[in-house]
């Protein structure tokens, strides 16, 4: 790592700013999951083959709410057998060692970072998390993991009369729908943190953003809040992106162009080194 880079980690982790890192579906790629956006994620229905980005709306689960599931149960199963790697743990570390100075941000859905050991209090799931789901009819703004009974399924898998019974509301008795932003609904704070998230932006002295070239709203605004505020941008990419730009445009910032799990364990030395 550049003599630079570890100078200005040194500084802010022996300061009191707040450090935030924002992470994409690069970090989670190197888990084995794929973005879905590409022909993993592509869905037959009868004769149609459907795009992620059609898929993941709610105008499609009012439509066809047994194929939406089927295919966020699908993606279940990739997510819960794909492993943290080492960049997944060296978030961890740094929560513990940074404690409320820190934040995480995340568009991920995998709840990796959970399973790492990030906690959940300083964690912002601002996409939801494909392991929970909640009522579709919005009787409570209360979030349930998906029962145990209800399996990942493969993609010629249909649910099961056990599945309908058990993907239902516990309150209210309605279907339950996954607890995914869809394209075409908004962040709020409940469910996505919006606010949060913005907040902790405007506060932070070092921004790490991974593994996302900022394909929605809220991260692009998390890093605008940040620059606009002075703070550090370091972003860590296999390839250029526009974060890679603002990073090289803000106060002393940076872009490493390496894999998250070599990059986060790198920068995790620096700032902790005595």
């Amino acid at each position: 790592m550049q003599e630079a880079i570890r100078t200005v980690l040194r500084e802010i982790a022996g300061g009191t700013g707040r450090i935030t890192v924002l992470t994409g579906a690069g970090i989670s790629a190197e888990s084995g999951i794929p973005t879905f956006r590409g022909p993993e994620g592509y869905w037959t229905v009868g004769s149609k083959v459907y795009q992620p980005q059609e898929m993941a709306t709610f105008q499609m689960f009012s439509q066809q709410p047994e194929e939406v599931w089927k295919w966020y149960l699908y993606r279940m199963g990739v997510c819960g057998r794909a492993e943290p790697n080492p960049g997944h743990l060296a978030l961890v570390a740094m929560e513990e060692r940074f404690g409320d100075r820190f934040t995480l941000i995340t568009q991920n859905v995998d709840g990796l970072h959970l399973r790492a050991g990030n906690t959940l209090a300083r964690t912002h799931q601002i996409h939801g998390n494909v392991f929970y789901m909640r009522c579709s009819q919005e009787c409570t703004t209360a979030v349930y993991p998906i029962p145990e009974a209800v399996r990942p399924k493969s993609k010629e898998e249909h649910l099961t009369e056990n599945d309908r019974q058990h993907l239902r509301c516990p309150l209210c008795g309605q279907r339950s729908r996954p607890h995914i932003l869809l394209f075409d609904e908004s962040y709020n704070e409940h469910h996505y943190h919006f606010h949060s998230s913005l907040q902790a932006a405007q506060e932070t002295a070092l921004l790490l953003v991974v593994g996302t070239a900022g394909a929605t709203n809220l991260p692009n605004q998390v890093a605008r809040e940040v620059y606009q505020h002075g703070g550090v941008i370091i972003d860590i990419n296999i390839a250029t992106n526009p974060f890679a730009q603002l990073a090289a445009n803000s106060t002393r910032g940076f872009f490493v162009q390496k894999p998250s799990a070599a990059a986060l364990p790198a920068i995790l030395e620096a700032m902790t080194a005595d």
